[in-house]
């Protein structure tokens, strides 16, 4: 029964494919929506069937597309063949991801994805099968005893192994990108992408990995003409070495020079998604410190990236404008602005240092208790809608966002729309009544919470995740789950964002907090993999020199307007330094800017080029140095390409640059030209895994092996003195395309460049 339950399962699945139906459905829920996919035949099933030829024509119609790079925008179309390929070097740059869909055609033409399955799981069965055991030493006389009954080893019947099989069968699937195993050369002399897939196929295709290289190469080989080096590498035993033709390299910079202003012929997704970035999240009536210059700067630059790649990105500053302590700003101001709870005459309130509102008011809350009984009737009555109390909280939330409008303004943060904890108060008790109707919210010692497997006190009782407490009020994590519904399930039309991906930039410390709500979410229905993807992006501690925590001389948490005003003031002073006359020296207006641009851009620059989960010590020397990966070497790198430039063309410095027309033609004349061109071709690459993984530290690393190739370029190929017109004007293209790459980065990054320093 259990061969047949298999067999049918098997047959029911290959013939689902040869009809090349899709599985899609309507949503049964209103503003959830169910992906389509569609399922493909294979190999096995390709035979002169009409039925099966319409599917195999739908398979190569719409199914696995490879990527076709093309100058600012990207299309799906079959993987060029090997005529077309030269062509397409001609207005196009292609990357990882275009050789990735390169292999995952192939492995689809020359392998049967049920065969591999069937093939893997038989290896796995042998290999079980045959696995020796340790000889074990031999017991004396003495030491012999007789044994009591032992179980004996279990041998697989004939069925179970048929039935394994044909379950592995029935769950096979076409290769995807990330069976084709292609990552980038460990070392530049193996090439710039090596392709590692024959060696995990190839006990599954029941052949060595050398000879599975070997028919991966023939079948790849046409589809890389023209633009990787032919013969294929198989290094070792099977390992596949891809390296760019010369001739490609050529065009792709003549490509990218003639996109210079633009996008540097990086192509726009064609898998466009609605993402969701949460970042920054101050809190009302508290001013900005240092804890909240990392998820704003990485949170600002994330959402740079995936705008640039082509995605519909919505900037979420998840503001803390909601909670207890209201009650007891709300009280205070009754006392001592009472014009601010009038609608009419709360918009004219100076509130003044709102630091100092926030202290007095606690100083009251904590020795007056006739002001804590108003202040948690305060909470009460700004919760039930009480017009007063609504006033006020509105002029403390208009004289915050005055505030920190400013820091924004100066970390060059644009596009970032608030949405506060209290636009989500209106769902949180529709999330506890779905909680509590599916059994997961449970009474707990008063309050209300979820308990998740896998979460446990340090005792080992079971870890509550609290959603309501004692007395009514709601958490943070109410607030995160009817977020989640909120930007996931509800539609566009119920004001809703059907998002693809949302992402919190949030501390590190939070991390626990975020994986229960996410797991809540899904237990709950609120999400599911093949819906969106909620990703916590946690990042470390800013740290003083010492290590210890980053706080002033008396211990006070360092603001962060006078963190940024300090770095602007040391640039000034540098720039001062380097003047004649110095002590007397006056910075113009121009020179100012560049003060706030260096300064500024040091500090975000030494944050972002930190590994993001790591803590780093906070040190203004560091920052502001001329050498190493900082903000002020990549300016300065910059401001030289720059002036190169303007020599060999006999710009006046006075005036803004033009950049040189592209060169007619491209010339590789020394390895070091060549090694700066390789590195260049690969900024989708580079741009690709960031989007990924969401490290961008990876962007300052490229940024500076960037800057760094190219001083080994100028040190060994003169641009001005260059042996003939065409080489000048190739060498020209070369510097325009690394300043271009430089600049698209650093404003990336949010840090403008300048060109002269």
């Amino acid at each position: 029964a259990r061969i047949m339950m298999s067999i049918l399962s098997a047959t029911a699945l290959l013939a689902r494919r040869a009809a090349g139906r899709s599985n899609a459905a309507p949503s049964a829920f209103v503003g959830l929506r169910c992906r389509q996919f569609v399922t493909v035949p294979p190999p096995a099933l390709q035979n002169n069937n009409e039925r099966t030829k319409k599917a195999l024509s739908f398979y190569h119609h719409q199914w696995r597309p490879t990527t076709r790079f093309s100058l600012g925008t990207m299309s799906s179309t079959a993987a060029p063949s090997s005529e077309s390929n030269v062509a397409a070097t001609s207005n196009s740059i292609v990357g990882i991801d275009w050789v990735r869909s390169s292999v995952v055609e192939v492995l689809n033409e020359i392998f049967d994805p049920v065969e591999i399955a069937r093939g893997a799981a038989i290896a796995k069965l042998d290999g079980k099968k045959k696995k020796k055991k340790k000889k074990k030493k031999q017991p004396s006389a003495e030491e012999e005893q007789p044994k009591a009954e032992e179980e004996a080893p279990k041998i697989m019947s004939e069925e179970e192994r048929s039935a394994i099989i044909a379950a592995a069968i029935s769950n096979a699937k076409p290769f995807t990108t990330n069976d084709a195993m292609v990552t980038p050369a460990t070392k530049p002399e193996f090439g710039d992408y090596q392709c590692n897939a024959a060696m995990s196929l190839a006990k599954s295709a029941g052949l060595n990995p050398r000879e599975c290289a070997e028919k991966i190469v023939e079948a790849l080989s046409p589809k890389l003409e023209g633009i990787m080096e032919l013969p294929l590498e198989i290094a070792g035993p099977g390992f596949i070495n891809l390296k760019f033709r010369d001739e490609y390299l050529r065009g792709a910079l003549g490509v990218m020079a003639g996109d210079s202003n633009g996008r540097l012929a990086v192509p726009v997704t064609d898998n466009k998604k609605k993402i969701v970035v949460d970042f920054s999240s101050p809190n009302i009536a508290k001013e900005m410190h240092v804890g909240h210059l990392r998820s704003t700067i990485i949170g600002d630059t994330l959402s740079n990236l995936l705008s640039f790649a082509g995605h519909d990105v919505l900037r979420l500053n998840h503001v803390g404008d909601w909670g207890t302590q209201f009650g007891m700003l709300v009280e205070h101001l009754r006392d001592e602005f009472p014009e601010a709870l009038r609608t009419e005459t709360s918009q004219n309130v100076d509130l003044g240092n709102l630091v100092l509102l926030y202290k007095a008011a606690k100083q009251r809350f904590d020795a007056d208790e006739d002001f804590k009984t108003r202040s948690r009737e305060g909470v009460v009555k700004l919760q039930a809608g009480d017009a007063e109390a609504l006033a006020a909280w509105e002029s403390l939330c208009a004289a915050s966002r005055v505030e920190y409008e400013k820091i924004y303004k100066a970390l060059n943060i644009e596009g970032l729309n608030e949405r506060g904890e209290s636009f989500y108060n209106p769902y949180l008790k529709g999330v506890i009544e779905d909680l509590e109707s599916q059994g997961l919210a449970v009474e707990s010692e008063g309050a209300t919470a979820v308990f998740l497997d896998g979460y446990t006190n340090r005792d080992g009782t079971p870890l509550p995740m609290l959603v309501r407490k004692s007395d009514g009020g709601f958490n943070y994590a109410t607030t995160d789950l009817a977020a989640i519904r909120h930007r996931v399930q509800l539609d566009p039309s119920e004001g809703g964002e059907n998002a693809d991906r949302v992402l919190y930039v949030t501390d590190s410390g939070q991390s626990q907090h975020f994986e229960m709500v996410f797991a809540a979410a899904t237990k709950a229905g609120f999400v599911s993999d093949d819906v969106a993807s909620l990703e916590h992006v946690p990042f470390g501690l800013v740290q003083g020199e010492d290590g210890k925590k980053f706080a002033t001389r008396s211990g006070d948490t360092v603001k962060l307007k006078d963190l940024l005003d300090e770095a602007v003031r040391i640039a000034g002073e540098d720039i001062k330094s380097r003047m004649d006359n110095p002590e007397e020296a006056e910075l113009t207006d121009d020179l100012l800017e560049v003060a706030k641009t260096v300064g500024i851009g040091a500090v975000k620059y030494a944050d972002l080029s930190m590994n993001r989960e790591s803590n780093y010590k906070f040190s203004y020397g560091r920052m502001l140095s001329l050498n190493g990966n900082t903000a002020p070497y990549m300016l300065y790198a910059y401001a030289r390409i720059c002036g190169i430039v303007r020599k060999a063309t006999g710009q006046s410095e006075d005036e803004r640059l033009e950049w040189p027309e592209t060169a007619s033609e491209i010339c590789i004349t020394h390895d070091s030209e060549k090694q700066l061109i390789r590195n260049l071709v690969k900024l989708p690459d580079i741009l690709s895994e960031v989007e990924s993984e969401l490290y961008p530290n990876r962007l300052c690393d490229y940024l500076f092996e960037t800057s760094q190739k190219f001083n080994k370029f100028y040190e060994n190929c003169s641009v001005n003195q260059a042996e003939t017109p065409e080489l000048k004007a190739s060498r020209l293209s070369l510097c325009t395309v690394s300043a271009a790459t430089i600049r698209l980065l650093m404003n990336m990054l949010g840090i403008p460049v300048v060109e002269k320093l």
